[in-house]
């Protein structure tokens, strides 16, 4: 299975049926990860990665093979392994910018990012909702 492949596969489902648990197994066996926007502010990761990140209104998440880096100003700072870990993390961290009605089509979500992605559309009744994408793991930094 392809990044091109998914995305047709899962253009145009329905908010809350974005991707099925079969999918989901094919992606993470595949090495894929399908991005995409539920609630007003939660960015999903589903396959490969399962992982959410806060982007309330929008916002940058860092993603790495393992998943969602925290915010750096979540982490406690007497938390000496969190930090460990995101500082081992972020230098190859890819960026995924959440962007919460940005978009020429009204989407509510959609995403830009520098890492190579299909993308595909989630809709609510006959409306976009969000335009999601879908990664490789390979083109992500960081280490399993």
């Amino acid at each position: 299975m392809t990044k091109e492949l998914l995305a047709l596969a899962l253009n145009g489902r329905q908010t809350g049926s974005e991707i099925t648990r079969e999918e989901e197994l094919q992606a993470k066996a595949a090495g894929l990860v399908v991005i995409f926007g539920a609630s007003d502010d939660l960015m999903v990761l589903s396959g490969a990665i399962d992982d959410e990140a806060s982007c309330y209104d929008g916002g940058t998440v860092l993603i790495d093979a393992k998943g969602a880096l925290p915010a750096r100003d979540d982490i406690d700072p007497d938390d000496d392994a969190a930090l460990k870990d995101y500082f081992a993390r972020e230098p190859d961290a890819k960026k995924v910018e959440a962007l919460w009605c940005d978009s020429d089509d009204n989407a509510t979500w959609s995403y830009s990012t520098a890492v190579p992605h299909a993308t595909f559309e989630v809709l609510e009744g006959a409306e976009v909702y969000c335009r999601g994408i879908v990664i490789s793991v390979a083109d992500l930094g960081g280490a399993v």
